[in-house]
Formats: structure tokens, sequence, C-alpha cells
């Protein structure tokens, strides 16, 4: 299957904006990387909800005929599950996008752009890139500001 993504390095400022919006809760950062992408694909922004849990926790996030997107908030996603890395947030973040772009009701498509989406990411950034970002100490003293 044929599919257009962003180019690497707008893909790498997506993620960046991902990241640093799960580590600080920032929502400029999430608008941000929303942004990018419906700027990318020429579509208008989803209005996206915040929810501590969907689906009694089994589900990250749920896209509707509307254009509506449900996610669950990082801070609510570190808690309570066994399996909260930041990495499957942001993948649940592609996935439900994915659902967004192509206006697929296939989950087979949905994974295959989040997929597509973090591949070669980690792989070709330069050493020392990943440690630009704030590191856990910087995170509390930024949220304590």
């Amino acid at each position: 299957m044929r599919m257009m993504l962003p180019p690497l390095r707008e893909r790498r400022q997506i993620h960046r904006y991902l990241v640093l919006f799960f580590r600080l809760h920032r929502g400029a950062d999430f608008n941000r990387a929303i942004g990018a992408v419906c700027r990318f694909f020429n579509l208008k922004r989803p209005r996206v909800e915040w929810f501590e849990y969907i689906d009694w926790g089994r589900s990250a996030g749920n896209t509707y005929e509307n254009g509506k997107i449900h996610l669950v908030h990082p801070e609510n996603w570190k808690n309570g599950r066994k399996y909260n890395s930041e990495r499957q947030w942001i993948n649940a973040v592609y996935h439900e996008l994915g659902h967004y772009v192509f206006w697929a009701d296939a989950e087979r498509k949905a994974d295959t752009f989040a997929a597509r989406m973090e591949r070669g990411l980690s792989s070709v950034l330069p050493r020392g890139a990943v440690r630009r970002l704030p590191a856990r100490s910087q995170i509390r003293r930024l949220r304590a500001a």
C-alpha cells in the first residue's frame, strides 16, 4: 500500500513535540504536532478531547465520524497502567491520527500509518539528540515553576 507521509525532518519535529507534551504536559506542544500533520495532509484540525480513561482503561483513544478524537491524557496514561511507556502513548496518538487522516475504519491502515510515522526516527538521530530533551529532574523543576 502506498502511503503519503511527511518527510523525515518533519516527522522528527512532530515526534519531538509529542515527547515534550508527554513529559511536560504543555498543550502548545501537542497543538504544534497535530497542526504539522494537518498542514501536510491539508486537513482541518480535529477536535481532541482528553480523558482519564476510555473504555474502562482498555483503549488509548477513539476517532469518531464527526472528526472528534478522544485520547487518554499523558498524566492519566502514566497512572494505573501496566504498560505505560511514552512510546506506546505516542504510537496511540499516531494510530488515532491514522484513522482521522485516512478516514478509514480499518485498523490495519491506522497501524501501518503509526508504524511508518515512527520508522527511521530513532536510528537516524545523531548522538545525544534524545538527551537534548529535558531530563526528569529538569521536568520536575519546570512543572514547579
